[in-house]
């Protein structure tokens, strides 16, 4: 297809594609004169994994290149995962060193039951340092009680995810399934915490009654 129908096909603008080629988002495409290209199947598979990452990751376009760059190089899936990974937003929070401590050790503790080996650097575990912090900072941190429950629900959830894109045929619909399912999965897994809150406090307090 020429870039026309290449952008017809995506809904993705001329401009942009053209944006996209220029920042190696997208392989070329094969020239058929001087001013024409011919554009496969594997550039509108490109181009819906970069806006995914893009417009649903909320990644940089530095952060995509890195994504792309890993899968033409044909990186593990593992480390493939992990660069995608890597650009997805983190809440970062300054926190003193006893406090950072005292949440360390607390993750330490998890990951040891979970049998999970943290890298030192793991951006993921410094944002739950920041928020375990963020608990006890407002008075709460006797609800991290239940820490080790949310593990175990975010090991069974892991599993899930990963079983639903192992059976993917290419490294772009992966990344894109892991990325989209990850961001769009935390919405849709809020808000089925929600309705389940209502129905839990609904059976456990009564409909509108002060609990006894």
């Amino acid at each position: 297809m020429r870039m026309a129908e290449l952008s017809a096909e995506s809904g993705v603008p001329v401009a942009t594609i053209k944006y996209y080629l220029r920042e190696g988002l997208v392989p070329a495409g094969e020239l058929t004169s001087p001013n024409q290209a011919q554009y496969q199947a594997k550039h509108l598979q490109r181009l819906k994994l970069v806006r995914a990452l893009l417009e649903v990751g909320g990644l940089s376009i530095v952060d995509v290149r890195d994504v792309v760059r890993a899968i033409d190089d044909r990186a593990p899936t593992h480390e493939l995962l992990g660069v995608a990974q890597h650009g997805l937003f983190v809440r970062k929070n300054e926190v003193d060193e006893e406090s950072r401590a005292w949440a360390q050790g607390l993750i330490d503790e998890i990951a040891a039951q979970r049998q999970w080996r943290l890298e030192p650097d793991d951006p993921y575990a410094k944002s739950l340092v920041s928020l375990l912090c963020t608990f006890r900072d407002l008075g709460h941190a006797h609800l991290l009680g239940i820490f080790p429950h949310y593990a175990e629900i975010a090991d069974a959830v892991a599993q899930v995810d990963l079983e639903a894109i192992g059976d993917l045929p290419t490294p772009e619909q992966m990344v894109e399934s892991a990325v989209v399912g990850t961001i769009l999965g935390d919405a849709v897994f809020i808000a089925l915490r929600r309705i389940a809150q209502q129905f839990a406090s609904r059976k456990m307090f009564g409909d509108g009654d002060a609990p006894a």
